[in-house]
């Protein structure tokens, strides 16, 4: 079974395309240069269409595991 579904290539694609003539832009405005990006951009705009994307990968849930067994260790703590 296929991960990504033709309209995700499509969009992949014509972002490369955007990004070959300088008119693909990131979210801040800025005139995108790295290919990786460009991909990222397609995946996105592909995800937005409702093409089969697979769910982005998640890098804040081990920051987010840390800050709560912080909190909890030096908030019984009181004197």
């Amino acid at each position: 079974m296929a991960k990504y579904g033709r309209k995700a290539s499509k969009s992949v694609e014509s972002a490369m395309r955007r990004r070959k003539r300088g008119s693909l832009k990131s979210g801040s405005g800025r005139t995108v240069k790295s290919r990786k990006q460009a991909i990222a951009i397609g995946l996105s705009e592909a995800r937005k269409k409702g093409a089969k994307v697979p769910s982005r990968k998640s890098s804040r849930k081990g920051s987010s595991s840390r800050k709560s067994t912080r909190t909890s260790r030096s908030g019984g703590k009181k004197r």
